[in-house]
This record gives C-alpha cells, structure tokens and sequence, in this order.
C-alpha cells in the first residue's frame, strides 16, 4: 500500500453477518385469530427447536419441564418473558442474571444460543395459547351448549356472569373465530396499574411506566414519577386475565367448543 493511500476495507461475508445477527423470522402474515389473541411476530421455529436442548441443559432443573416452574418460577408466565419480542430483552437478563436470588449468569452463552432459549420459551407460550388457531373456525359446527354451560359453571362464574358482564357477550362477538379467541386469550391492552412498596414500608399506586427484572418507573394520579432497581421494591399488580392464564394448559378441544357455543347463546 502506498504512503498516505488508505487502507481497503473489505465488507463482512454473508456468512460472517449470518453469524453475528442470527436470522429474525418475519412477521406473522395478517391471522384474524392471532390478532385476537395478541400473540404478535410468530416464533422462529428453528430457533425454538435448538433453544430447547440449551434450555433442558441450563434451565429445566430450577424452571422446570417446558418452563412452567419449580423451585424457580414458571417462565411461560413471566412478565419479562411476555414483554420480550426478538431476545432483546432475554437475552440481556440471561448474560447477566441475578445471583443475588439464586439465578446465576448465562455469560457462556453466545448471543445466538441466548436467543434461541429466547425463541424456545416463546414457543412454549405459543403452544400454551394456540388452541385458539382453527382452520375454518368461522364455520365451526361442534361444541355442545349444555356442556360449555357446566363449564362456564364450574370454572368461570367467580369471575363473569351469563346474565351480568356476558349478557349480551354472543351478540358482540357473533363469529365463533372471534369468540374462541377472546374466551382462550382476552388481550387487554393499556395502561397497568400497580401498587409499589419500597423498602421503608412506604406505598405508591399508580401507572406503570416501565417495568421489568431491572428497573421499575412508576407515574402516580399527581402527575410524578419514581424509578427504582426492581429488586429493591415490591411490585404488585392486579391481573385481571389470571384465571385465563391458569387454564390455557387446561383446555381440552372440546372444552373450548363447548364453552364457544355456550357463549354464542348469551344474546
């Protein structure tokens, strides 16, 4: 090379791009029912498949089989884990970890393995919510009123009413596509609204501004706004779709057709 010539700067192979950003799966095409059931950008299957192995090596003896807890909690519900979208979020928690509660950190992980445990756990709660995506739900024909009315009995009526909050529920949602979806996973989006106790016994109640395994920001009726470490304060928030999270890995087929026929009857 010639004296002051700068020197060629040669671009990165594919294959060398390829190694340093792992390959993101594309948008999910436009599906009635996934909107419904907010599940967003569809998990990169591939991707899962090999977080599955990384995570039965790192992570099942304390999260336990296909992350619904054990002695560590369960990652299929985890707000981390939710609020994730392409292992930004994951991926950045497992490098670091949290030794100081016993979960330690995943720095001998490469950047793509952590994003394929990431991939892994959100096909997990892709499989959990699901049960929700037919083929031709439109024209749904099976379900068993009687039957969806016994279980609405049994498994709803401490939180809805037929002739209250549901009166007219069949009515709103004629298209059993619809109703499947909003009875399997009712996506609520907006504000959440939480209770903060800090370490000197104080509570604040407001909105939450941000919120996750590190940092928590709360905006209160005054107008102001307080950020703590999260693990420094106890952060409660009232979950109003509990009850649906506990019997997704529930549902049979049939309970859902059953409960989705039921509910087309409350006009």
């Amino acid at each position: 090379m010639a004296a002051g010539q700068e020197p060629e700067v040669q671009a990165p192979s594919q294959s060398q791009t390829e190694a340093q950003h792992p390959q993101q799966p594309k948008s999910r095409p436009t599906d009635r029912s996934h909107i419904f059931l907010g599940l967003g950008r569809e998990p990169d299957a591939a991707a899962a498949k090999r977080g599955e192995s990384l995570y039965q090596q790192n992570c099942q003896a304390c999260h336990g089989a296909k992350a619904r807890g054990g002695m560590a909690p369960n990652l299929v519900r985890s707000v981390l884990v939710l609020h994730d979208d392409k292992g930004e979020e994951i991926g950045a928690f497992l490098k670091v970890g949290r030794p100081q509660n016993g979960m330690p950190s995943f720095a001998q992980l490469s950047d793509a393995e952590r994003y394929d445990v990431a991939e892994y756990l959100h096909m997990e709660i892709e499989l959990a919510a699901n049960r929700g995506l037919y083929k031709h739900s439109g024209e749904m024909t099976s379900g068993d009123a009687e039957k969806g009315k016994e279980f609405f009995a049994a498994n709803c009526s401490n939180c809805h009413s037929a002739t209250g909050d549901l009166s007219a529920i069949g009515k709103k949602y004629p298209d059993p596509t619809a109703m499947l979806a909003r009875t399997a996973w009712p996506s609520t989006r907006g504000p959440r609204k939480a209770t903060i106790t800090t370490q000197d016994g104080k509570e604040l109640t407001g909105t939450l501004e941000h919120y996750d395994d590190f940092e928590t920001t709360l905006k209160t009726s005054d107008g102001n706004t307080a950020t703590w470490p999260t693990d420094s304060v106890k952060v409660a928030i009232p979950d109003k779709l509990d009850g649906h999270r506990a019997l997704l890995p529930k549902y049979t087929d049939d309970d859902l057709h059953n409960l989705t026929r039921y509910l087309l009857t409350l006009k």
